[in-house]
Formats: C-alpha cells, sequence, structure tokens
C-alpha cells in the first residue's frame, strides 16, 4: 500500500509540471451553484488515515458541496446513456456539468426524416446539435425549452479555448463545456489514434455563431491535461464516464455492426474518450492531493454504450417515456423557433425517432461496473461498516457509534486506480477481505492499458489490513483482460474466499483463497453469453450459488456438495430477465428465491430454483438492480421469515418492501434518497435490516426501514 499514490506511467516530473499548470490556472470557469443537501453526516475530523495508507480524503461535513460531472464524447451521449440517472441528479438540485469532447459534426448533415437531404454543413451541425442540448436541460430543469442561456468562452491549458453555456432555474443549474474536437480531424485522424498512436494532434471545429472563433490543436496529452483542468476547477463529487473497455462482439448477420467500432459493442470514439477521462481523474487525484495534502473525495460511474443493442432491454414504460422526452427535445425539428439560425437540434432524433428506432439505445441503461456500493458489514463493536470505492480508492466508513445511523470520515485504504467495483466479505476466521478491480495502466500512446483484480485482507478480525495483492485476471492477452468483469466473492465456513468474474468472452471463471490465506490458480467455470453483476450466495446447507442474467434465462451455477467444486448446472428454463443484477435468497424451505424484472418490465417476481412457479410482486414498481433478504416478518416474530426486497422506485428514489403477497406495499426512503448506482442491503442483525448508500455528494447514508414507515 503506498502512501503516495502517482498515477501509472507518469514521472515525479510530469506530474510537477501538472501541478504547476493547475494551480496557474486558477479556480474560475465552473459554475457550481448551489444543491439541495442530499445526505447528513456528523462533524468529523478533517482527515482521517492509517499507516501506508493513501492521502486522506477532506471532511465528510461543511467543505463540499455535491456536483456531478459528465464527460461524453458527443452530443447526446448523455441523453442516451446516462439518463435517467443523470436527470435524477440534476431534479434533486444537484448542478450538472457537462464535457463533450468532439464537434459531432459527423458528415455535417442535418436531415429530417422525409425531407431532402440538405446541403452538408459540420460547423452548423455541430451548432444545431449545441442547441438541442439547451432545448434538451432545459426541459429536464423544468423550463421552457428555448429558455436563454449564457454562453462564454472558456480558457483551458494548452492554450485551447471551448464554449461554455450556462443556466439556472432555482437550486437546478446546468453548464455546458463543448471541447469541439473535430471527428475527422486534418488528415483522416480521428480521436482513436489520439489515444493510442504517438505524436497525433487534432484541430477543433468552432461550431456556427460560437463565441469560440479561432480553432484550438489538441495533443494526448492535451486532453488529459484539459479534462483534469475542469476536475480541478469544479471539484464534482460524482462523475459520469462513458465504457473504458466495451464488451468484445461478433458482427454478422444476425447482429450487424450498424455504428460499432470492428470487434466490439460501442462506437470507435466512445472508448478513447472514456480511457482520457479515466487518465484525466488519476491525473487530478494525484495532482490535487500534492497540492492540497489530501484527496479529492467524489465516486464514479461509468456507463454503457452501444452494448444497450446487444442485450434486453431494462427500462419500464415511465422510465424510457421520461428518457424520451429529453432526446425529442434535443432532436428538435425545422420548423421549431428556437432562435438559432444554424438548426433547432439534430432533426434525426427528432420527434419518436428514438422509440423506433430498431437499435434500441434509448430503451435501456446499463452500468459497466454494476456492483452495488457500499459493501456494508459490521464490526466486534456491533457498528456498522462500509466499504467502497471514493477518489479511485478503497476507503472504509464506520458508524460513530453502534446504532447512531452516522458514518464517521472515511479511512483511506489505498489500492488505486479502482474502477467503482469492489466486493467485501468476511471469511470464516472473521477477517474482512476485499477485491476490486484495479486500472493497473492508464498510459495509451501505444502501451499497453491493463487491468487487475486486486484483494486486501486483514491481519486479524478488527485490525490492521495487510498491502494490497494482485491476483491478475484469468485473460491471458491484455485485451481481453480488459473485459473482465466486476468481481464478486462469497466466504464458506471452511475458511475458503471463493471470488468469481465475467470472463471476456462472457463466461465465468472463479480463483480461491484457502483458510491459509494463498490463493489459487484462476479456473474457468464454462458457460457463455452472460451479463456482468453476478449475485453470489451461500444455501442452507453452506454451499456455493453463482447467479447471472444471460441473453436467454438466468444461468447458474453452484457446488453440489459443501467444499465441493463449482459448476455450471443445466439450463434453468427461467424466463428472460431484464439484465440487472438478480436478486437471490434462502427461503424458509431451504431453497431459492431469485427476484428479478422481464425486459421493460415495471414490477419484478420471485421464481423457485426447483420450480417453474413465479409470482409477481405487484406493487414494487421500479426499475435496476434489485436485492432481496430473508428476514423476521414485520411482526417480530422470529420464527417467521419473509422476503425483503431492495431497490429504486420509478423516480430512482431507494425504496424496501417487506414480503411479496399482494397487499405488501413498499416503504420509500425518507428524505428522498437518490443513490449513486445500486444501494446495499444488510441483512438484519441485533439492529434490524440496513440499508446503505452513497449520495450524489460522494458522502455514505443508513436508512433503517421499519415495517410502520409510511410510503
Amino acid at each position: 500500500m503506498n502512501s503516495r499514490w502517482t498515477l501509472p506511467g507518469t514521472t515525479r516530473r510530469q506530474t510537477l509540471a501538472a501541478l504547476a499548470a493547475l494551480t496557474a490556472a486558477g479556480a474560475a470557469g465552473c459554475s457550481a451553484g448551489t444543491s439541495r443537501a442530499t445526505a447528513s453526516a456528523p462533524a468529523g475530523p478533517a482527515r482521517a488515515t492509517v499507516p501506508g495508507a493513501a492521502a486522506p480524503f477532506t471532511s465528510p461535513v461543511g467543505d463540499k458541496q455535491a456536483l456531478l460531472l459528465q464527460v461524453m464524447a458527443h452530443p447526446d451521449d448523455d441523453l442516451y446513456f446516462m439518463n435517467p440517472d443523470a436527470e435524477h441528479v440534476l431534479r434533486a438540485g444537484v448542478p450538472v456539468v457537462c464535457v463533450y469532447v468532439t464537434a459531432g459534426e459527423a458528415l455535417g448533415i442535418n436531415r429530417a426524416p422525409g425531407t431532402p437531404v440538405p446541403r452538408a454543413d459540420k460547423a452548423a451541425y455541430s451548432a444545431s446539435r449545441h442547441q438541442g442540448l439547451r432545448q434538451a436541460y432545459a426541459r429536464m430543469m423544468g423550463l421552457d425549452r428555448f429558455a436563454p442561456w449564457q454562453r462564454s468562452v472558456l480558457r483551458l491549458p494548452g492554450g485551447v479555448t471551448a464554449e461554455t453555456n450556462t443556466l439556472t432555474n432555482g437550486a437546478r443549474s446546468a453548464q455546458l463545456i463543448f471541447l469541439n474536437i473535430a471527428m475527422l480531424s486534418e488528415g483522416g485522424v480521428r480521436v482513436p489514434a489520439l489515444w493510442t498512436t504517438p505524436g497525433t494532434v487534432m484541430r477543433t471545429l468552432p461550431a456556427t455563431g460560437s463565441p469560440v472563433t479561432h480553432p484550438s490543436t489538441y495533443g494526448h496529452q492535451t486532453l488529459v491535461d484539459v479534462l483534469a483542468e475542469i476536475m480541478d476547477r469544479c471539484r464534482p463529487t460524482l462523475i459520469h464516464t462513458l465504457d473504458p473497455d466495451p464488451d468484445f462482439q461478433v458482427h454478422d448477420a444476425q447482429h450487424p455492426k450498424d455504428n460499432d467500432q470492428p470487434g466490439c459493442s460501442d462506437h470507435r470514439d466512445h472508448t478513447p474518450v472514456a480511457l482520457f477521462t479515466w487518465k484525466a481523474i488519476a491525473r487530478w487525484v494525484a495532482v490535487s492531493t500534492r497540492r492540497d495534502k489530501h484527496a479529492p473525495r467524489f465516486t464514479t460511474t461509468a456507463f454503457r454504450g452501444y452494448y444497450n443493442q446487444r442485450w434486453p432491454h431494462n427500462l419500464p414504460p415511465a422510465v424510457l417515456a421520461r428518457k424520451a422526452q429529453a432526446v425529442e427535445s434535443y432532436g428538435g425539428a425545422p420548423d421549431w423557433d428556437c432562435g438559432d439560425p444554424a438548426g433547432c437540434g439534430d432533426y434525426s432524433q427528432g420527434g419518436s425517432h428514438a422509440l423506433k428506432n430498431r437499435k434500441g439505445w434509448i430503451r435501456s441503461t446499463y452500468y459497466r461496473y454494476p456492483t452495488a456500493l457500499p459493501a456494508p458489514t459490521t464490526d466486534a463493536q456491533g457498528r456498522l461498516v462500509a466499504y467502497g470505492v471514493l477518489g479511485t480508492q478503497a476507503v472504509r466508513w464506520r458508524e460513530t457509534a453502534p446504532g447512531s445511523g452516522r458514518f464517521g470520515a472515511p479511512l483511506g485504504l489505498g489500492g488505486g486506480p479502482l474502477a467503482p467495483a469492489l466486493t467485501a466479505v468476511r471469511d470464516s476466521a472473521g477477517r474482512q477481505v476485499l477485491i476490486a478491480l484495479r486500472f493497473a495502466a492508464l498510459a495509451g500512446q501505444g502501451a499497453a492499458d491493463l487491468r487487475e483484480i486486486v484483494a486486501l485482507e486483514q491481519r486479524s478480525p478488527d485490525g490492521p489490513f495487510r498491502a494490497w495483492t494482485g491476483l491478475g485476471t484469468p485473460e491471458t492477452s491484455t485485451e481481453h483482460g480488459r473485459r473482465v468483469g466486476c468481481p464478486a466473492a462469497v466466504a464458506t465456513p471452511d475458511g475458503r474466499v471463493h471470488l468469481f468474474v465475467r470472463t471476456a468472452d462472457k463466461g465465468l471463471a472463479t480463483r480461491i483463497r484457502d483458510a491459509d490465506g494463498h490463493w489459487g490458480p484462476w479456473q474457468r467455470l464454462g458457460g457463455a453469453e452472460i451479463q456482468d453483476g453476478l449475485t453470489t450466495l451461500l444455501d442452507a446447507e453452506g454451499r456455493v450459488h453463482v447467479l447471472a442474467p444471460g441473453r436467454d434465462t438466468v444461468h447458474h451455477w453452484a457446488q453440489e456438495r459443501t467444499g465441493g467444486p463449482v459448476a455450471l448446472r443445466p439450463p434453468t428454463g427461467l424466463p428472460r430477465p431484464g439484465g440487472d443484477p438478480l436478486g437471490a435468497a434462502v427461503t424458509p424451505d431451504g431453497t431459492l428465491a431469485l427476484v428479478y424484472r422481464a425486459p421493460a418490465a415495471t414490477v419484478p417476481a420471485v421464481h423457485g430454483d426447483t420450480t417453474r412457479t413465479a409470482r409477481t410482486v405487484r406493487h414494487f414498481e421500479g426499475y435496476g438492480a434489485i436485492a432481496a433478504h430473508t428476514v423476521a416478518q414485520p411482526t417480530g416474530r422470529r420464527e417467521a421469515r419473509t422476503l425483503l426486497l431492495l431497490g429504486r422506485d420509478l423516480g430512482g428514489e431507494v425504496q424496501v418492501q417487506y414480503g411479496t403477497g399482494p397487499d405488501a406495499r413498499p416503504l420509500r426512503s425518507p428524505g428522498h434518497l437518490i443513490p449513486v448506482g445500486a444501494p446495499a442491503l444488510l441483512a438484519e442483525d441485533g439492529q434490524g435490516v440496513h440499508v446503505v448508500g452513497v449520495a450524489p455528494d460522494a458522502t455514505p447514508w443508513i436508512w433503517r426501514p421499519r415495517p410502520t414507515s409510511r410510503a
């Protein structure tokens, strides 16, 4: 565990040079606005650390307001792939800053369906897409779509300039930053070359009517510095990125290539822009930590892109309709009176086009790292403990006192730069084991981009941690290693810890730590065509089960006997899942109950692993992942058990439900909690059930739902 965290592949001189650039640039240019408090936390020390840990974090209270920063390749990536999450955060009163890296000019043709093909004009098409975004964000903020924005020039490192647009409506505010790098620069250069090929140079394309009138020049490091500078000015508490490591995808007659890059399920610009974003995040953390003597506090969510076309759709009609409203406003139409002579939106996306498009990108929102965070547990004193990823480092939050319902300051555990993919289990000896996915190298420019699974283990129960251990991946090539999924783990009574990951070929692999703490080799467990977001649990006999959603049905691996090998079971025959991580729990009779939504369904159903009979949960309306546990009946009779469900409602807020019968009703969280990603559920202890999540202001919250609560 290093006490001084620097960006892999970066020299100390380069880091100090970047620090100087950030410091000289000043703090102007990012309007943070005012946010509504989304979580409360107690006063505590300004910093907390352990010997050998990463730099301390800022205090959890009093020094930071919530702000969402989104970085996209093209105008509309946020509307198609990051909504509804972005709109939920914006409507909660959190300021949003959006950075669009390319001009999105394509061929320069802005054609409405059923009209003649107009003359190509790349600068005008870029401008019309900017206007479309202004229309969409004004509508999401509750304003008239033609509300006037303030437009100005933003000066950034390397002598580059960008257009920035700002709009406020009470507590809601949005800022759009257009870097406007041409998708096709001089000499046929595209964005992927800016990431991979040393010496590549690209130029910007000033949009028609923009206050930026002269083009700027970008090299690889320029874009890293620009994005890091924007982060430093804005100080986001939540960052949205695209997918840095999209799935491999066969393109054939059944799976046409469409807009995908060769061999992958995403656009060729999405991937490098995501990689630049993650590299800039690492640079910002390293530089600001050196300058400020503490690490910035933020969380990150990465969103899948054209992956949405390849897998079952997961958004129910009500959520989809709201998402489509924003895209419709962005698309606009030639007869709209927006006041922009260049155009009133991206006409090809206007009207109901997004809903009718066979590619169906709008019909899903998938996370690249679908792990519930933070991961909760308890310590020997009965305090709630949660592990997560903050500022790309592992952290531990501990309850200030048993039952207080408040976390203290985060304790930095290092390990970064980590993806937001962390699991935590306690072995049979009581030692905590954390397993995460690490960006081992974010270099570009011809160097390999490396990912690895890493582990952190306690020496003794509630004791200090050992150093981080690299576990590699089950893949033999770096390109395949980049496609490894989120780690999932389960501890067994015999002292073992079973680690599972999705492989690049969409199967399952495992690595097992024995009772003495030694990790065995990677083993492939077969299977194919599963989505990431594994569910692991032990049954009543202590046998390991792994469940994953597939294109066709639920896929299931399990031990036939306690302590035996985990193996792929025959096809379950269960109905097709919607694609989000499944809820699973052991019922009182010892069988497994699986809870999930069918594609595009509003309510989930409960399925047994030994019966084909399903029970619809009529009132648990929502979207996204569902967690399930078997708990005591609300009557308090310990001998009576029921299923408890956790998820998000149609507005993105947290809800739980005791029981799945026709009379059961969900309980809504107090304070309208909007979680980052999926919240986590800790089964009952002496103090009842705990729901834990992270708010957009990067602070964790605790909710102990009681059956007497009112929806």
